[in-house]
Protein backbone atom coordinates (compact mmCIF):
# COMPACT_ATOMS: atom_id res chain seq x y z
CA UNK A 1 0.00 0.00 0.00
CA UNK A 2 1.77 3.48 -0.95
CA UNK A 3 0.26 6.25 0.64
CA UNK A 4 0.34 10.54 -0.61
CA UNK A 5 1.92 13.24 1.69
CA UNK A 6 -0.42 14.40 3.55
CA UNK A 7 -2.81 11.39 3.91
CA UNK A 8 -3.72 9.66 6.79
CA UNK A 9 -3.07 6.06 7.78
CA UNK A 10 -5.85 4.75 9.81
CA UNK A 11 -4.40 2.84 12.65
CA UNK A 12 -5.80 0.48 14.85
CA UNK A 13 -4.30 -0.32 18.83
CA UNK A 14 -4.02 -4.02 19.07
CA UNK A 15 -4.95 -5.23 22.22
CA UNK A 16 -2.33 -7.52 22.31
CA UNK A 17 -4.11 -10.84 20.77
CA UNK A 18 -4.45 -10.49 17.05
CA UNK A 19 -6.82 -13.79 17.24
CA UNK A 20 -9.03 -11.22 19.10
CA UNK A 21 -8.52 -8.17 16.78
CA UNK A 22 -9.81 -9.92 14.25
CA UNK A 23 -12.92 -11.65 15.91
CA UNK A 24 -11.69 -15.02 16.03
CA UNK A 25 -13.74 -17.54 17.97
CA UNK A 26 -11.67 -18.31 21.49
CA UNK A 27 -8.86 -15.89 20.64
CA UNK A 28 -7.39 -17.05 24.12
CA UNK A 29 -6.71 -20.47 23.37
CA UNK A 30 -5.98 -19.51 19.61
CA UNK A 31 -2.95 -17.21 21.10
CA UNK A 32 -1.90 -19.79 23.71
CA UNK A 33 -1.43 -22.61 20.97
CA UNK A 34 0.38 -19.86 18.95
CA UNK A 35 3.13 -19.23 21.97
CA UNK A 36 3.41 -22.96 22.51
CA UNK A 37 3.61 -23.78 18.96
CA UNK A 38 6.47 -21.03 19.13
CA UNK A 39 8.44 -23.09 21.77
CA UNK A 40 8.25 -26.08 19.89
CA UNK A 41 9.33 -24.32 16.85
CA UNK A 42 12.31 -23.04 18.70
CA UNK A 43 13.66 -25.97 20.27
CA UNK A 44 13.35 -28.33 17.05
CA UNK A 45 15.25 -25.25 15.08
CA UNK A 46 17.64 -25.26 17.89
CA UNK A 47 18.37 -28.46 18.17
CA UNK A 48 19.08 -28.70 14.59
CA UNK A 49 16.30 -31.86 14.52
CA UNK A 50 14.95 -32.67 10.37
CA UNK A 51 11.16 -33.05 11.05
CA UNK A 52 11.30 -36.71 10.46
CA UNK A 53 13.33 -36.81 13.42
CA UNK A 54 11.18 -34.62 15.48
CA UNK A 55 8.02 -36.30 14.14
CA UNK A 56 9.59 -39.60 15.96
CA UNK A 57 10.62 -37.68 18.92
CA UNK A 58 6.67 -36.06 18.98
CA UNK A 59 5.05 -39.18 17.98
CA UNK A 60 3.72 -37.97 15.28
CA UNK A 61 4.21 -38.08 11.30
CA UNK A 62 6.11 -35.76 9.34
CA UNK A 63 3.45 -33.46 7.56
CA UNK A 64 2.26 -32.77 11.01
CA UNK A 65 5.65 -31.59 12.39
CA UNK A 66 5.90 -29.71 8.92
CA UNK A 67 2.33 -28.07 10.25
CA UNK A 68 3.43 -26.87 13.48
CA UNK A 69 6.71 -25.84 12.08
CA UNK A 70 4.40 -23.28 10.08
CA UNK A 71 2.12 -22.47 12.88
CA UNK A 72 -0.23 -24.26 12.14
CA UNK A 73 -1.36 -26.06 15.28
CA UNK A 74 -4.99 -25.98 14.62
CA UNK A 75 -4.97 -29.71 14.81
CA UNK A 76 -3.97 -29.93 18.11
CA UNK A 77 -4.98 -29.23 21.62
CA UNK A 78 -3.26 -27.33 24.24
CA UNK A 79 -2.99 -30.30 26.00
CA UNK A 80 -1.09 -32.37 22.74
CA UNK A 81 0.82 -29.19 22.47
CA UNK A 82 1.79 -29.48 26.24
CA UNK A 83 2.65 -33.32 25.40
CA UNK A 84 5.09 -32.44 22.76
CA UNK A 85 7.09 -29.56 24.62
CA UNK A 86 7.47 -32.41 27.43
CA UNK A 87 8.61 -34.57 24.65
CA UNK A 88 11.36 -32.87 23.74
CA UNK A 89 12.50 -32.55 27.87
CA UNK A 90 10.71 -29.34 28.80
CA UNK A 91 8.70 -29.04 31.74
CA UNK A 92 5.22 -27.17 31.35
CA UNK A 93 4.24 -25.36 34.57
CA UNK A 94 0.47 -24.37 35.06
CA UNK A 95 -0.25 -21.55 37.48
CA UNK A 96 -3.64 -19.92 39.02
CA UNK A 97 -3.74 -17.13 40.83
CA UNK A 98 -6.65 -14.57 41.14
CA UNK A 99 -6.76 -11.49 38.75
CA UNK A 100 -7.59 -8.08 39.57
CA UNK A 101 -9.84 -7.46 35.88
CA UNK A 102 -13.19 -8.77 35.26
CA UNK A 103 -11.92 -11.61 33.42
CA UNK A 104 -7.78 -13.51 33.49
CA UNK A 105 -5.68 -13.97 30.97
CA UNK A 106 -3.61 -17.08 29.71
CA UNK A 107 0.44 -16.53 29.51
CA UNK A 108 3.14 -18.54 28.01
CA UNK A 109 7.06 -17.93 29.65
CA UNK A 110 9.65 -19.64 28.77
Amino acid sequence: MTTRVGEKVRVEKSSGNVFADLGLPHPEQELLKAKLTLQIYRLIKGRGLTQAEAGKILGIKQPHVSALMRNRSGTFSVERLMDFLTALGQDVKITVTPTRKEHGEVSVVA
